[in-house]
């Protein structure tokens, strides 16, 4: 079986479980706060089916979007056709990004750039994302460390989603690599889907989490251009990161 990249049954596990305009820990708040006074384009980088830009958009602001997947674009679009909202978005991975437009903000929620696996791309990426940026345009995305399992072989407990139509997907994950030296984690997910007691779909995603401290992308943020960043924690900017098992939130603006 070959790997999918955030396919189907993953984008309906997604969909169930992260509903439109849900707050993960008051990210959509910190976003929406920060992103209200803009009068230009905003980028939703990594954009997924649709969370954090549809609310953006009811909000009246101007928002495109981006995602490598085309499970979760076609998701993201259909969400938004249902509720007459108008957008662009766009199939592509960041370390490719070359759109027709510059922006105000660019936006990453959900810890999402930490899924782009090898470090040369994510740099790539981050250039790409200042080129985008309009000069004074600002890059916001949050980050985390990863927990600290890092036992690998073994696959983990499944989680059962009981879906509106009465099918049911499975989960099970499978830590497969974990490297501290060099910062990364990979996993294998399982989706299965039944229904009425039959097996109808499989899928097998390959998961991998590249993770930075806190003063490191700092310096690497620096290191590409950007100024005057300013970390924070937990969605909150007042507050300063202390520990390991906090969100950081990096705000950046191009020269």
């Amino acid at each position: 079986m070959s790997f999918s990249y955030y396919g189907e049954l993953c984008t309906e596990v997604y969909n169930h479980t992260k509903k439109i305009g849900q707050s993960i820990d008051g990210d959509l708040e910190y976003y929406q706060g920060k992103l209200k006074s803009c009068k230009g384009r905003i980028l939703e980088a990594m954009v997924g089916s649709g969370r954090v830009i549809i609310p953006l958009l009811e909000s009246g602001l101007l928002v495109d979007g981006v995602d490598y997947s085309p499970d979760m674009l076609a998701s993201c679009r259909e969400r938004c056709k249902e509720r007459g909202l108008v957008t662009n978005l766009y199939e592509s991975s960041l370390q490719d990004l070359s759109l027709p437009d510059q922006y105000e903000a660019i936006i990453i929620p959900a810890g999402s750039f930490l899924l782009i696996e090898k470090r040369a791309e994510s740099l790539e990426a981050l250039r790409r994302l200042y080129e985008h940026l309009h000069p004074g345009g600002r890059l916001m995305l949050d980050i985390f460390l990863p927990d600290k399992n890092f036992e690998c072989g073994k696959w983990h407990g499944t989680s059962t989603f009981n879906l509106p139509d009465g099918d049911i997907i499975t989960m099970e994950s499978k830590q497969i690599e974990a490297d501290l030296f060099n910062q990364y984690k990979v996993s294998y997910i399982k989706y299965e889907k039944w229904r009425n007691g039959t097996l109808i779909q499989t899928e097998l995603q390959r998961y991998a989490l590249r993770w930075y401290g806190v003063e490191e992308f700092k310096l690497v943020l620096e290191s590409l251009g950007f100024t005057d960043v300013v970390v924070s924690a937990d969605f909150d900017p007042t507050k300063t990161p202390t520990h390991a098992e906090q969100s950081y939130v990096f705000e950046a603006v191009r020269k």
